[in-house]
């Protein structure tokens, strides 16, 4: 059975700004981050967070060898993308729609391995349903001030199960619902 696991980038306050400049990821982090999705089972999308990593599915002949080996990690996995606005998805991506739980629990029961879901609206439904097995917060030393929480909403008490360094600024803290 997969784990859904919530990962993504913030500011020391809890904003997630994938435009602002001190998300850029240095060598190692990048390099996390190739590593992490060729070991996914796939991933989880709310619509915005799809659009915004769709950049990935083209050949853009200024990216570095390492930004191609993410490109062709993400590529290869599947992607499930719940929205209520798309009529349409790209390559090995499916549309959830209707029942949320029952189209997770699907996934869950059907795939081995990690699920990750990106987006703090989307992960928060999930959360509401019970349905987030663990949290990954990557926190960059910036203060935003602004912009989208990481949790778009309250969540049960977390229990801290692991914290890494990774790269010279970012610190992965891993929490597990208690």
């Amino acid at each position: 059975m997969a784990k859904i696991v919530f990962a993504l980038n913030q500011s020391l306050d809890g904003f997630v700004d994938h435009d602002h400049p001190a998300f850029q990821p240095d060598p190692v982090l990048f390099r996390h981050f190739i590593d992490d999705v060729r070991g996914l089972a796939g991933s989880l999308y709310g619509r915005r967070m799809y659009e915004t990593m769709r950049y990935w599915d083209g050949d853009h002949f200024e990216w570095d060898a390492p930004e191609r080996e993410y490109a062709a990690a993400w590529q290869s996995k599947p992607k499930w993308v719940v929205s209520r606005t798309l009529k349409s998805v790209g390559p090995n991506a499916s549309l959830i729609e209707g029942d949320l739980a029952a189209a997770i629990h699907g996934l869950k029961a059907q795939h081995e391995g990690e699920i990750e879901v990106a987006g703090p609206e989307l992960a928060h439904s999930l959360t509401e349903l019970g349905l987030v097995d663990e949290y990954r917060l990557y926190l960059h030393p910036v203060v935003l001030g602004h912009g989208k929480p990481f949790f778009a909403g309250p969540r049960p008490l977390l229990r801290l199960v692991a914290s890494d360094r990774i790269g010279e600024q970012v610190i992965r803290l891993t929490y597990v619902p208690a």
